[in-house]
């Protein structure tokens, strides 16, 4: 076990300082991770529209002691903790001359502005980098800065329709299917994540900021990953397969006699347990189903014979056979049985937190530091909370 005394008490980008003028959630997503991770953030939000588009995608909202809803809707908490939320109008002269301000001191800003929104206001990268050369400026946009689609706006449904994934996702005879969370937004932050801690490694050895720019729709086609370089390879378009892989067999949801289970069975020799475990060894003696190659063209007639094979069985059944015989299998668990899980409170995926409106519960940090560990300092934030203790100051990355 980890021994808490050899932890530092800050996070690996202790001192760094994040301006954050993004909303919705690839670049709140991205800002989360960096205060997890020690920086300072510093979110501007506008007075007028209530700040962060999110702020209104509910309910579930955090409810205060009366009784009425806080603007800590459950979808905006999940990407804005650690983070101090300052109200301001970027489209006034003083609003922008506070960002500036601001931008003076940050080592990092990211937006989320359409491509060339900001420069209006003077905030867009050209301008703010000859002001403050040393800044590292992200933005992310739907299609990004360039091409013939960079002024269109950019949501993660549009992503994953642009991009393929939908054309994966799905049952074969079923209409195409976005992912169930918003995993476009979500990776590009992740990408934009990767991408700043690049730029600042450049920056502490020659002085030298940058422009990082993403797209969501580049960001989903570059985790099409092998189904992307299937078809680049074959020219065959991939087709929807529901929770079938597209290069192993069998490698599915099947159902059993009360609910589903997951199998991935990888290789010739777990195949051979599997399907002995099922009293049906003569399906590993069959040429069709002898080889992973011989079953991936023979895939309905195998799961032909498996699908009734397995409902005999219950869940647990399979569940504890396979584990016994070391072929990978598991459950499809409900959020309720994935939040009470003895792996979730081990691995502290479910964090307890107090907001200014009440306490809440949110999702984890799946980083695991020996020495600086993720630390949840701050609550998510209502709107313009920090305001006057941020702008007061002469340091407000340092409050």
């Amino acid at each position: 076990m980890m021994d808490v005394s050899d932890m530092l008490p800050h996070g690996a980008l202790d001192g760094i300082k994040v301006l954050d003028l993004s909303r919705i959630l690839a670049g709140p997503t991205c800002t989360q991770l960096l205060g997890d991770l020690g920086a300072t953030v510093i979110k501007i939000e506008n007075p007028a529209t209530g700040g962060d588009d999110t702020r209104q995608w509910g309910p579930p909202y955090v409810q205060r002691a009366d009784g009425s809803d806080s603007d800590l809707s459950a979808y905006f908490m999940a990407a804005n903790r650690n983070k101090q939320s300052v109200a301001l109008d970027i489209a006034t002269p003083e609003g922008q001359h506070t960002i500036r301000r601001l931008a003076a001191q940050a080592d990092i800003l990211i937006e989320n502005f359409k491509p060339g929104g900001l420069a209006k206001y003077g905030l867009d990268h050209a301008t703010l980098t000859q002001e403050f050369p040393g800044l590292v400026y992200c933005s992310i946009s739907g299609f990004g800065q360039t091409g013939p689609n960079r002024h269109k706006p950019g949501y993660d449904l549009m992503a994953q329709g642009y991009g393929g994934i939908m054309s994966l996702t799905g049952e074969p005879d079923g209409r195409p299917l976005k992912v169930g969370v918003g995993i476009a937004d979500v990776m590009c932050g992740m990408y934009a994540t990767v991408g700043i801690l690049a730029a600042l490694r450049h920056k502490e050895r020659t002085g030298e900021g940058q422009h990082l720019e993403l797209a969501l729709v580049d960001s989903q086609i570059a985790w099409l990953i092998n189904e992307g370089v299937n078809y680049l390879t074959s020219e065959q378009v991939p087709q929807r397969r529901g929770n079938g892989h597209p290069n192993i067999v069998p490698y599915d949801v099947y159902a059993s006699a009360d609910g589903h289970v997951i199998l991935a069975v990888g290789n010739d020799n777990q195949f051979q347990r599997f399907v002995g475990f099922l009293g049906r060894d003569d399906l590993a003696r069959d040429p069709r189903f002898a080889t992973n190659p011989a079953r991936l063209e023979n895939r309905d007639a195998l799961n032909a014979q498996l699908i009734p094979a397995l409902q005999k069985y219950s869940t647990d059944q399979i569940i504890a056979g396979m584990e016994t015989l070391k072929v990978p299998v598991g459950p499809v668990q409900t959020l309720d049985q994935v939040f009470s899980s003895d792996q979730v409170a081990a691995r502290a995926m479910k964090v307890d937190m107090d907001t200014s409106a009440g306490p809440v519960q949110v999702i984890g940090n799946p980083l695991k530091f020996s020495r600086t560990p993720v630390l949840y300092r701050h609550a998510p934030p209502e709107c313009g909370a920090d305001t006057n203790r941020v702008l007061d100051s002469d340091t407000p990355f340092d409050t």
